[in-house]
């Protein structure tokens, strides 16, 4: 599964910006900084930067004991030749890179929403998301269709992970992998990690051989995610689509496969085309904090409307009272916390990134993106162009 980037946590944690109460459209969205009414000023023109691949260096993996055992493991269970597995393993580097981007950010920076939402909701992302979304209307229509996720979300986590095939990640996946699967640093669950990062190894291995590529060609995320939609190498074997119909899976180079992709990995995770109205609504909590216990039940929408409005949580907007909803808390530094009550499609992003920050800039991003689109077809239309 795609794994949220610790170099925007890194920005995140650098920041100053301060949080100011934000309008709201209908829908109960917040509006992102982006649709706001300001003055408008030209961007500063920024130098190119040439691409890194990041090589690493080399350090005879093959000798480590648990290298060897995990060799061993996986030649018997999934019929791999021994020696081959040797010959590749000598070819591969440790990338100290990828342990450095890995670790946890500092403690005490305090989270900061609309920060977050600022680095994440931008011009640059709303307008390559307009592009990738007339370019791709037709894969994103039978997404839509198919899958019952609508286009603006599919759009919103692609511009989100990689804006749109830009930013993919330069580290060969099995150097970064390997490095993470055998040298992740000390950290809590340091050893889970470990274990996760073999998998996310063997399955890489897996979908080379399946597929008759080669493995050191891959390249990703400094954890090994692969393609315009960040997935994990396990992810891609599990949920990825030939979506374009060429007969092989691209999540590099098709934004239909990309597209596909994803719906289909959400659908997997929760998504329910029958959840109608907007995933999440702004919500007013009330001072007697009857609603605190409701926060941080898990990444599920598990009250009705009325436990919520009984515990003096409400919103501006009508609620389905049909659904199911999660009383999500979105912190802005010294500033006051954001509320909003998500449903269950909004918690099937979250198994993409388990974050809320991650989810709900995905919803912002993606609707960003279709008012933009729509507000640029009007002018043409009004232009008679």
């Amino acid at each position: 599964m795609p794994m949220k980037t610790l170099i925007t946590a890194l920005l995140l944690s650098a920041a100053t910006l301060s949080a100011t109460a934000a309008p709201i459209d209908r829908y109960g969205y917040t509006l992102p900084p982006s649709q706001q009414k300001k003055k408008k000023t030209a961007a500063p023109k920024k130098k190119a930067v040439p691409a890194i691949d990041y090589v690493g260096e080399y350090v005879n993996f093959g000798d480590w004991k648990e290298v060897r055992a995990f060799l061993d493991d996986i030649a018997a269970r999934d019929g791999f030749d021994r020696a081959e597995l040797d010959t590749l393993m000598a070819q591969i580097r440790y990338v100290d890179a990828a342990v450095q981007l890995v670790k946890p950010a500092p403690p005490g920076k305090p989270k900061n929403w609309q920060a977050y939402s600022k680095l994440m909701v931008e011009p640059v992302r709303i307008d390559a998301g307009v592009k990738f979304w007339n370019d791709n209307a037709d894969a994103l229509n039978r997404a839509e269709a198919l899958y019952g996720v609508p286009a603006e979300i599919l759009v919103g986590i692609i511009g989100i992970e990689t804006v749109y095939g830009r930013n993919t990640g330069r580290f060969r996946v099995l150097d970064a992998l390997t490095t993470l699967a055998f040298s992740y640093p000390e950290a809590p669950q340091r050893r889970e990690r470990m274990e996760f990062f073999r998998g996310e190894l063997e399955a890489t291995l897996l979908f080379a051989r399946q597929t008759s590529s080669d493995p050191l060609a891959l390249k990703g995320s400094f954890a090994g995610a692969i393609g315009m939609p960040q997935f994990m190498p396990s992810s891609l074997m599990k949920y990825a689509v030939d979506f374009d119909g060429s007969g092989k899976i691209d999540l590099q180079g098709s934004s239909s496969d990309a597209i596909g992709s994803v719906a289909a990995f959400l659908t997997a995770h929760g998504w329910q085309r029958e959840q109608t109205g907007p995933v999440v609504y702004a919500a007013t909590v009330s001072p007697n904090r009857a609603w605190e216990s409701m926060l941080n039940q898990g990444l599920v929408a598990k009250y009705q409307p009325q436990q919520l409005s009984a515990a003096g949580v409400t919103s501006a907007l009508p609620v389905p009272e049909q659904q199911s909803y999660g009383l999500v808390d979105l912190q802005n530094g010294a500033e006051p916390t954001e509320y909003w009550l998500a449903n269950n499609n909004f918690f099937a992003i979250t198994q993409y990134n388990r974050s809320y920050f991650y989810a709900m800039s995905v919803v912002e991003l993606g609707r960003a993106v279709r008012l933009a689109r729509g507000s640029a077809g009007a002018s043409t239309a009004a232009s008679g162009m």
